[in-house]
């Protein structure tokens, strides 16, 4: 039997926030039974869908469209935003309070791409069901990480 793709798409304008698109991201994440079959895929899924509403209301002052597509094969977490400037990686200082949005979703997701279009631009993170993380969490931090302050 052919699995058929399920999808799902809603708008999380400014004063929603990012915890009602995590809440609603869950949601579709239980129906899929994400949560239980692939819990840490399902936590990365939702921190993804944090960073990306974050930026898109925090950096593209927008509305962010956002949109899970699941096909079987990958969940695609899609958000859209009002902003066609493309993100750039950033390599912040580790005093820094901000600019890892795209490293850690470079971190959790299998695969992520950016697009612009006319009024905005969309990026699209998959998740493979199960699957650990592509890149260790040192990604993140840098090449000190796990280590004490003094060395």
């Amino acid at each position: 039997m052919a699995i058929r793709a399920k999808g799902w798409a809603t708008s999380f304008p400014v004063h929603r926030g990012v915890r009602e698109a995590r809440r609603w991201t869950a949601e579709r994440l239980d129906s899929l039974q994400w949560t239980t079959d692939s819990p840490d895929t399902a936590h990365s899924v939702l921190l993804t869908v944090s960073e990306l509403v974050t930026n898109a209301h925090v950096h593209a002052h927008s509305d962010a469209g956002l949109v899970l597509t699941w096909d079987g094969r990958c969940l695609h977490v899609s958000v859209a935003d009002g902003d066609p400037h493309l993100p750039a990686p950033r390599d912040p200082s580790r005093e820094a309070t901000s600019g890892r949005g795209l490293a850690i979703i470079d971190a959790l997701a299998d695969d992520w791409d950016a697009h612009s279009f006319h009024g905005g631009k969309t990026i699209t993170a998959c998740f493979h069901p199960g699957a650990p993380p592509p890149h260790p969490a040192s990604t993140l931090l840098g090449p000190h990480a796990g280590q004490s302050p003094d060395g």
